[in-house]
């Protein structure tokens, strides 16, 4: 198979902006709020669009052709919707034809699990414009927990900029152009691109029971996933890719485990600034700039970690500690209004790490120590996540542990995402906790 967009950007970051809805498609608002014996739809998978690709020269040119996007969902269930996005794109995009089924092995699909998408009712296509994001229709489908859903979407005509996640840890396929509609496909033959990215496909909701609700990790390429194959930072793809070793992958393993119906989507975007957009396009908009879209447009929402601000101190000119305090503030104070309980995590150690380590001016690791010191002190949070104490090297609390330091001494390996995970507090989460009047279910 040919290598489509690649296999993720060194701290690959961006801010949504917020979700425009097209006048022929469903809007898209989170969910209002439910009664405790009300079924209710849930977020359940999310990939925050970065930015977009052009068409031509990409890889993924968009024309007469079909993508098959796998997405893994944290929770199982037997109906879902999914949002489909073209914020980013200059052109309208037409949807000429949606199906999802679930995955048996690569682009194959299960036979019997194949179903249509439609939308606004009962429609097969849709035409989204540029800066819009839609939503489907509710499809019967039943998947388990970390079961992989395909969702094969063809496109007619030439879309200008091709929206999506820049670096999803998880392979998807697409035919080459012209090729036509494959959405029905069982074999996954005439996919024969692969690629990273995650076009189109934003988000994946669950109808779930009354008391399941969902916590966004919000953050940068440590909520992503990112892992560093070598001192550059460029992304290590064997042992990572399609595994789902995220911190927030283990995290709703830990949740489920322990029972508690409380589903983990991820808004992490590699290289996410709090403070300011990306240096170039694929970095995006600033993470308090994507709140509406990324956040609070999720469904079932109650709780959201908010773990950001290191690449505000080595991209490469740093942001000041007044500034990062007052961003934090700002982004906890919106979270709040939306009636969110919000858990700030601190930053990790990166004095050896070639971003935002040994080319910063100035020196980062000051400017972290005094900021995570803040958070540690404040109270305007809801609670506090000290992931810089739970990977830290004890013997030089300036760096990772090397026990748990991926090659570019930035991002953790998977073995210290799980301890990432270890480190949430689980009984702090709200959830939609109906015994005691908490049925805001956003």
């Amino acid at each position: 198979m040919s290598k489509g967009l690649g296999k993720g950007l060194l701290g690959v970051m961006c801010a949504a902006v917020l979700a425009a809805t097209s006048a022929s498609a469903t809007a898209w608002a989170g969910t209002p709020a439910v009664g405790c014996a009300d079924p209710h739809w849930v977020s359940t998978w999310s990939a925050s669009p970065t930015d977009a690709v052009e068409a031509t020269g990409s890889g993924m040119p968009g024309g007469d052709q079909t993508y098959r996007v796998v997405v893994t969902p944290h929770r199982g269930g037997g109906d879902v919707r999914i949002r489909l996005s073209n914020r980013f794109g200059s052109d309208p995009v037409t949807f000429t034809r949606v199906t999802v089924g679930r995955q048996t092995h690569g682009a194959a699909i299960d036979p019997g699990s194949v179903h249509p998408v439609t939308f606004d009712g009962g429609n097969t296509s849709v035409t989204v414009p540029p800066g819009a994001d839609i939503v489907t229709d509710p499809v019967p489908i039943t998947v388990e927990s970390f079961e992989s859903l395909s969702i094969s979407i063809h496109t007619d005509g030439r879309p200008g900029r091709v929206t999506g996640h820049a670096s999803g840890n998880a392979t998807s396929f697409y035919t080459p152009p012209g090729l036509g509609d494959h959405t029905a496909d069982i074999a996954g033959d005439a996919f024969s691109h692969t690629t990273t990215r995650v076009p189109f496909v934003t988000q994946v909701d669950m109808m779930a029971p009354a008391g399941v609700a969902t916590v966004v990790a919000f953050g940068d390429s440590a909520t992503d996933g990112h892992v560093g194959a070598d001192f550059l930072g460029n992304p290590q793809v064997d042992g990572v890719v399609d595994r789902n070793v995220r911190y927030p992958d283990f995290l709703q393993r830990r949740l489920d485990e322990a029972g508690v119906e409380v589903v983990v989507t991820n808004a992490g975007i590699g290289g996410n600034r709090l403070l300011s957009d990306g240096m170039v396009p694929a970095l995006g908009r600033a993470g308090e700039a994507r709140i509406e879209a990324d956040v609070l447009a999720q469904s079932g929402v109650t709780d959201v970690i908010v773990w950001i601000g290191m690449n505000d101190l080595g991209m490469p000119i740093g942001a000041p500690y007044e500034q990062l305090v007052s961003g934090y503030t700002r982004v906890i104070d919106r979270l709040h209004d939306a009636g969110l309980r919000v858990h700030l995590g601190t930053m990790m150690p990166a004095s050896n790490a070639l971003a935002a380590g040994l080319t910063s001016f100035p020196p980062a690791d000051p400017v972290r120590v005094r900021v995570n010191s803040w958070i540690r002190s404040q109270h305007l949070s809801d609670s506090v996540i000290d992931f810089d104490a739970a990977v830290r090297d004890p013997n030089n609390p300036s760096i990772i542990d090397p026990r748990y330091a991926s090659a570019d001494k930035l991002h953790p390996t998977p073995e210290g995402y799980r301890l990432i995970a270890d480190t949430v507090d689980i009984t702090e989460f709200a959830g939609n906790d109906c015994t005691s009047g908490n049925t805001s279910g956003r």
